[in-house]
């Protein structure tokens, strides 16, 4: 049973003759006639009954019209949803994040989006970079934005910004010189993503580095979200890792007394748009991943140029600093 068919069988029962069925579809009648004797043969019943040069519709073709009559609805109204999303006038664009991305990304890139695509509903998740992979290679989002490296199994990864990474704190000591794995690995670390800890692209890329100079990284607290860590680091309870796009993000928020230093050598997050390998991305995502990357693009060269400074002192606290043991 074809689409076909079944739309000539509705037409037949509508005219009343596999002729008159014909014209109106603009095609040859023995070819109809076919198509509806193929339709009857593959069921077992008679569908119309010949009474002089017209059809009569059967018990069994009644019951076959009603089904017919909803699959054709259905069949066109996929084909109107597909062409909707195909032409941007419908559809919603599913993305994943991570974490710090509204420090590039913010709330213009949808204002933008929606701009130019008004009908098409957009859908942001903002998850950690381990977490929005899984989701792609799930199947359970389209595209996502992560920082790498992460398991790219099943996953097309694209490079597009880099972002460095600096490490922060409030001892004024610490800051003298660039951070090295050594310095990070003796002092007492405050480090974001417990959940996925050693699994998190950042904490990977220092734990790799740790292990080539022999040390380990082993933070004295672990918390969710980056800025409970600079919350922490400031109140002097220990140094922390961030990253200059976040640290722009909350200028106005950070106190003088917490400074940070570039690592040396230097030491990014690198992002990268990813998707299921072998499956093609919808217009509305494509569209809304080459947004993205724009002003991605464009946030990576104002941090670069005119952005925060790769180096600030920690300045003397306004109330005295607590010093960890050791």
């Amino acid at each position: 049973m074809t689409l076909a068919q079944l739309e000539y069988f509705i037409a037949a029962s509508e005219h009343g003759s596999f002729s008159a069925a014909a014209e109106h579809l603009h095609m040859a009648q023995p070819s109809l006639s076919d198509q509806v004797r193929r339709l009857e043969a593959e069921f077992g019943v008679q569908l119309f009954r010949r009474v002089g040069r017209g059809l009569v519709i059967t018990e069994a073709g009644e019951t076959l019209r009603a089904h017919a009559t909803a699959v054709l609805d259905a069949a066109a109204a996929a084909r109107e949803s597909l062409s909707a999303a195909r032409d941007l006038q419908g559809g919603t664009a599913v993305f994943g994040t991570f974490g710090s991305a509204k420090y590039f990304l913010g709330t213009d890139l949808v204002a933008d989006f929606r701009e130019r695509h008004p009908r098409v509903a957009i859908r942001l998740i903002g998850q950690n970079s381990v977490e929005t992979a899984e989701a792609v290679r799930d199947g359970r989002l389209e595209a996502g934005i992560i920082a790498i490296p992460v398991d790219d199994r099943g996953l097309e990864v694209r490079p597009i910004a880099r972002d460095e990474i600096v490490y922060a704190s409030a001892v004024p000591e610490r800051l003298k010189r660039h951070a090295t794995i050594q310095m990070v690995a003796a002092a007492p670390l405050i480090l974001p993503d417990a959940t996925f800890g050693a699994e998190d692209p950042v904490r990977r890329q220092l734990a790799e580095l740790a292990q080539r100079a022999g040390v380990r990284i082993e933070p004295v607290i672990d918390v969710e979200d980056v800025d409970s860590a600079l919350e922490l680091a400031w109140r002097g309870f220990g140094d922390t890792i961030t990253s200059r796009a976040w640290l722009a993000g909350m200028e106005d928020r950070i106190p003088d007394h917490l400074g940070w230093v570039p690592f040396d050598p230097p030491l990014y997050d690198t992002f990268a748009f990813v998707w299921r390998r072998g499956a093609p991305l919808s217009p509305a995502t494509r569209s809304f991943l080459q947004l993205a990357e724009e002003r991605m693009s464009a946030r990576t060269r104002e941090l670069e140029t005119e952005g925060l400074p790769r180096r600030r002192p920690a300045r003397a606290a306004p109330r005295p600093v607590l010093h960890p043991p050791g």
